[in-house]
């Protein structure tokens, strides 16, 4: 059985997309591959149930954006990497970046699993600055293009995130990510789901599930939230998750606005709410979009990565452009007065959920490309 290194800057206990994806990809994996991961060793539990090693690197005490990053360690990542047979990173952060360098140099098989257009995330969520996010942007895109070349084949979610990286000559194939959709379910009693977390039934609940940071943009959501409290009294705005302490701190005290922090099961929060948001200004896929999906949610999303193929505009959810606040209060207050429309575009996100997005196909696919013999 081939030793599979997973080197990540973003793991468990910290949940995020990479994490989630890495939750439900190792165990349909662990049999095929003897896996270790490499990660940042973030404050918090994890019980490691899949039984696959783990190596924890201590991270710096700041922060960037709303992320701790891990410290360079290259003598252990290269000695982890001197273990295994083949390297997949998901990241290019200090761990991934480290983990991609090392294998390159000792002519290992090398992957890249591409979460997130690197110059777009970083310049987004750093700063709010034009000119020192242009700056930024420049800098992580070069380290970027630099360090996907190393690498034997990039797997990328779509093939809009394919287009962005035409600069990188390394092969490239496209691996769509999944959904649980037998875990992320509608609600069958709506009324009753707003009641175990404690939110009065007759209220009208605006979602969103993620990381709270600068290139989700959760500044225009909130303005947006203030224009519907203007005519709705009975509206609420729930945020599902944790980052970036000053927006945090700042929402937290804001009147009708619920912050759970991290939570380990979305799954209640989805089925609470009545519309799911995503207003970030960059995304590849939005894994927690296609999880609001196959709840059952009408999506009202900014047009980003793979998000605007897989949402159709009036068939299962909404556009509106970015950092819009008056577009999307009026997409907003339509649905809210219109539930037997928000009721269809539900449904018709739910089908789209069961019919296109599934991990084991996902797990498929990166087991015949992790294999290839031509990149070894």
């Amino acid at each position: 059985m081939k030793r599979l290194l997973i080197a990540t800057d973003c793991f468990l206990p910290r949940w995020d997309g990479i994490a989630r994806f890495l939750s439900e990809i190792i165990p349909k994996i662990k049999h095929d591959f003897k896996i270790t991961v490499i990660a940042p060793d973030f404050k918090g539990n994890y019980l490691n149930k899949d039984e696959i090693d783990i190596i924890r690197i201590p991270i710096y005490k700041f922060q960037l954006g709303d992320f701790q990053p891990a410290k360079f360690k290259s003598k252990i990542i290269r000695k982890e990497v001197e273990k295994a047979d083949i390297i997949w990173s998901q990241t290019i952060g200090s761990v991934g970046s480290l983990a991609i360098k090392h294998g390159k140099r000792l002519k290992k098989p090398v992957f890249a699993f591409v979460h997130s257009i690197e110059w777009e995330l970083v310049s987004s969520s750093l700063t709010k600055n034009n000119a020192l996010k242009k700056i930024v942007y420049f800098l992580t895109e070069s380290f970027a293009i630099r360090t996907y070349k190393k690498c034997s084949l990039l797997m990328v979610p779509s093939k809009e995130t394919a287009k962005q990286l035409k600069d990188i000559n390394t092969p490239k194939t496209i691996i769509y990510l999944g959904t649980n959709t037998e875990r992320f379910f509608p609600s069958k009693n709506k009324e009753e789901s707003k009641r175990i977390i404690n939110i009065d039934h007759e209220n009208h609940v605006i979602g969103f599930c993620g990381r709270i940071g600068r290139e989700k943009d959760l500044d225009t959501l909130y303005r947006t939230f203030l224009r519907l409290e203007e005519k709705y009294n009975n509206i609420k705005l729930l945020i599902v998750g944790k980052g970036l302490k000053s927006e945090e701190e700042y929402l937290r005290q804001k009147k009708n606005v619920i912050i759970t922090g991290a939570v380990n099961n979305v799954v209640p929060y989805l089925q609470a709410m009545d519309i799911y948001v995503l207003p970030s200004l960059t995304e590849t896929s939005s894994l927690s979009t296609m999880e609001a999906m196959s709840c059952g949610l009408p999506i009202v999303t900014t047009k980003v990565g793979y998000v605007q193929k897989y949402i159709k505009e009036k068939e299962n959810g909404l556009f509106f452009p970015k950092q819009n606040d008056y577009v999307l209060s009026l997409k907003l207050k339509w649905l809210i007065e219109n539930k037997i429309f928000r009721k269809m575009l539900g449904e018709n996100a739910r089908k789209t959920a069961v019919n296109r997005f599934s991990w084991d196909k996902t797990a498929a696919k990166i087991k015949i490309a992790l294999g290839k013999k031509s990149f070894q």
